[in-house]
């Protein structure tokens, strides 16, 4: 079985978010379980030289995009037994950043066309192309519209990792790229007089994914599916919700190499990694107050508007909150200026770096995440991994990993609440906050709970090789 695996990010060459790290360790995983697969993706400017420099230029073709030819480099490195493919060319990827750019859509058709070029130019051919996201979405179509003649056994997944970005452009831009005519923009790519890259892969691949069966169902309902959720009803025959895992690899606070003092299952070195972070940002330790982390993008679909419209009552709980992550800039200008109103209680880091990341994992106790939309999310399996015990909103993936904490039974792995709403979250975290204060012993049965609780790549791996077979 070969499947070539496409993504517009892979860790840890270029990452933006969750699809990053995905194609950086799912492809891992089948790789151990005996598939063939190999990735392809840009060849940005971000990605380090140290791995440029290990690359191995295998040749060049020209790709055609209607009236305009454009000359595709191809790259080649092998890492952890997988081999990589970068398509190069300056004029789409030598630019700052991933995403972002007036013509994104034709750097992606680009991308998209030059992966299906590539197939019969070099060494690799496979059975599967296996698409994520937008960026890659639009293959199923062209493979269908403009390749099928020539790759007659060629099968297509799609990946959704999230429906929100979806890739919509005027049908200009679309016949103008592709070289198609107006006949040739049928229903499973028109959308509201413009036309939809992730419509067209839903309904032109072979089989559909997405990144927690929790999520797959939540795509058929208005609220959750971003316009598409009828697109979703009728191809869920061919959909499946497959929850990401991590690698443990890299999330492992035996081995992380940010934190004070490393540990496996120790409550006292994890506290000792709590004392030296809030040393280290001038916040005031008391043992009997816990230490709320926010690791996230700050917008509201992560719920931060929850967050910040009871932000004086959740401080009143008797806590520290430490928060990282760049966002809205209204959400910004709260948490500084709360931090203003509680010093010694809360840390305001306008940023995100993975090494402060992976002390607020180890330091805190509570990871507070009231995603109002979550197709996944990595931060609450990894919270767990550090005996932090997550807070959660009963979404997407987070309804998949986090069960809500019983006292009596002393199961469950987290606290959950289920509305979209300010005081039910603040009142779960309420909950939370007095089980650490006057009940220890239940508190530490949820951090071995948590401790316990795992969710790598092994069994996800063996339902994609059930799609692919």
């Amino acid at each position: 079985m070969k499947i070539l695996y496409v993504t517009s990010e892979a860790a840890p060459f270029a990452k933006s978010g969750g699809l990053g790290d995905v194609a950086g360790s799912l492809p891992k995983a089948l790789k151990q379980k005996g598939v063939d697969i190999r990735v392809i993706l840009p060849l940005y400017r971000d990605i380090p030289d140290s791995f440029k420099k290990n690359m191995e230029v295998i040749g060049s073709y020209e790709v055609e995009l209607n009236w305009r030819k454009q000359i595709c480099e191809i790259s080649r490195l092998t890492m952890d037994d997988v081999v990589y493919y970068f398509i190069g060319n300056s004029y789409y990827f030598d630019r700052d950043g991933l995403y972002g750019y007036f013509d994104e859509a034709e750097r992606y058709l680009f991308f998209s066309k030059a992966v299906l070029d590539f197939v019969p130019k070099f060494d690799f051919w496979p059975d599967i192309v296996h698409c994520n996201d937008w960026q890659s979405a639009i293959i199923p179509f062209v493979l269908e519209k403009q390749y099928r003649t020539h790759y007659r056994q060629l099968k297509s997944v799609l990946s959704i990792h999230n429906i929100k970005y979806q890739g919509v452009y005027g049908e200009d831009t679309i016949m103008d790229i592709l070289g198609l005519n107006k006949e040739d923009l049928t229903r499973d790519i028109e959308y509201k007089g413009d036309t939809n890259m992730m419509k067209a892969g839903i309904y032109n691949a072979n089989w559909v994914t997405t990144v927690s069966p929790t999520y797959a169902k939540e795509l058929e309902y208005e609220y959750y599916g971003e316009g598409l959720h009828g697109v979703i009803k009728a191809n869920n025959h061919k959909m499946t919700g497959i929850l990401n895992g991590i690698d443990y690899g890299i999330y492992n606070p035996q081995t992380d190499k940010h934190l004070y003092v490393n540990y496996t299952k120790s409550l006292k070195k994890k506290n000792e990694n709590k004392r030296q972070l809030m040393k280290e940002l001038d916040l005031k330790y008391d043992e009997d107050k816990p230490l709320v982390g926010i690791i996230s993008r700050l917008d509201e679909l992560k719920g931060i508007d929850l967050i910040t419209g009871v932000i004086y009552e959740i401080m009143k709980l008797g806590l520290n909150l430490v928060v990282l992550g760049t966002g809205d800039k209204k959400y910004e200008d709260v948490f500084k200026h709360i931090h203003n109103s509680f010093p010694d209680n809360i840390s305001v880091n306008i940023k995100f770096d993975s090494a402060t990341a992976s002390k607020i994992y180890a330091a805190s106790d509570i990871i507070l995440m009231p995603s109002r939309v979550e197709p996944c999310g990595l931060t609450q399996i990894i919270a767990l991994k550090y005996g932090t015990i997550p807070l959660v909103r009963r979404t997407g993936g987070l309804n998949d990993t986090i069960t809500k904490f019983d006292v009596v039974s002393g199961e469950g792995n987290g606290f959950v609440f289920n509305s979209y709403n300010a005081h039910e979250m603040l009142s779960e975290l309420n909950r939370a906050v007095c089980l650490f204060r006057v009940n220890r012993d239940s508190w530490n049965k949820l951090v071995a709970n948590a401790f316990k609780s795992r969710f790598d790549w092994s069994q996800s791996a063996n339902q994609y090789i059930e799609i692919y077979d």
